[in-house]
């Protein structure tokens, strides 16, 4: 199950890079596409469930480090209003 990043700019133009455990957030961010936050948010939970979801159905065990990163995509998107743009710059695999 290759673990990704992806790079958010924020609405202040400060960029992040996040992390997925699977490729399940390729499926939910499309790259360069303006997001509204709050669709972000939305997008990115969701995502970040299913990621952790896969990795209990392997390994048997929800992936914490997916619900970290849920919790402060939340907690950072808290600094803006809902209707402020977020862009995914990049997703790529995590390398070594």
């Amino acid at each position: 199950m290759p673990a990704m990043h992806f790079v958010v700019c924020w609405p202040d133009g400060s960029k992040e890079t996040c992390y997925s455990p699977s490729t399940a957030i390729e499926k939910h961010l499309l790259v360069n596409h303006p997001y509204r936050l709050d669709e972000f948010i939305a997008t990115t939970v969701r995502a970040l469930d299913e990621a952790s979801e896969r990795v209990k159905a392997k390994f048997g065990y929800f992936c914490s480090s997916a619900m970290d990163q849920s919790a402060a995509i939340r907690l950072r998107a808290q600094q803006f209003s809902p209707e402020q743009l977020v862009i995914v710059e990049t997703i790529k695999p995590v390398t070594a």
